[in-house]
């Protein structure tokens, strides 16, 4: 997906194939088989969590563990974050998350409420923002930064950069009765990422299949 691309129905099929996309790669990996069940919490129940506990709403310890293995499973697995986000404490979870989704709108504000946990940076603190505010907070996904980026770097500055990016291409893009959010152009990001690396996995995987057939045929007498 090139991110310059103004067609509306290429962003809509590219988010439409999220799904499929999380399936294929749930099963592509041993470190990634809950990803499906993590991602139905984070896409469905977790957004509605957090809306019924207005008007002070907050992220639970148990709320962040999942988040955070949800954004490892769907990306690179690191288990030393899970170890971070292990050792903090109920109340200081809810506190800062408290503290950052009352910032909202002010991205800046929010993410620094939400790093100031150890071992919390601004791309979990995205995946958090992303689940309560999703029209305004898009997920630092390392695919979508480097389609949109060029590059990937993990701070405030370049989070901030990247957000109002996908905002803007939201805002593009939401026309003719056409409706899109940050959180929808970093999925669709995603989700085409993921989708050609598949692609060009199983074209790798075609030449070897023919030359073993084209080997057991030479062996014949």
């Amino acid at each position: 997906m090139d991110f310059e691309c103004g067609d509306a129905g290429a962003w809509r099929a590219a988010l439409g194939a999220y799904a499929a996309r999380v399936e294929t790669l749930a099963g592509a990996a041993a470190s990634k088989r809950e990803l499906l069940p993590l991602d139905s919490f984070y896409r469905g129940d977790l957004p509605l969590l957090l809306r019924r506990r207005g008007p002070k709403p907050f992220l639970s310890k148990s709320e962040l563990l999942r988040v955070v293995q949800w954004k490892l499973s769907r990306g690179q697995w690191r288990p030393r974050l899970m170890g971070y986000a292990e050792a903090l404490g109920e109340a200081e979870v809810e506190a800062a998350s408290r503290a950052a989704f009352a910032a909202i709108p002010d991205l800046a504000r929010a993410v620094s409420e939400l790093t100031a946990l150890k071992g919390v940076g601004p791309a979990t603190a995205s995946a958090i923002l992303a689940a309560f505010a999703p029209e305004i907070a898009p997920f630092m996904s390392d695919e979508a930064m480097m389609v949109a980026m060029g590059n990937k770097e993990y701070t405030l500055k370049h989070y901030l950069a990247f957000a109002e990016k996908l905002q803007k291409k939201a805002k593009e893009l939401s026309v003719d009765g056409e409706s899109f959010t940050p959180t929808d152009i970093e999925r669709a990001l995603w989700s085409s990422v993921v989708g050609s690396k598949a692609l060009s996995s199983s074209e790798k995987d075609v030449p070897k299949a023919d030359a073993k057939r084209s080997s057991k045929r030479k062996r014949k007498p």
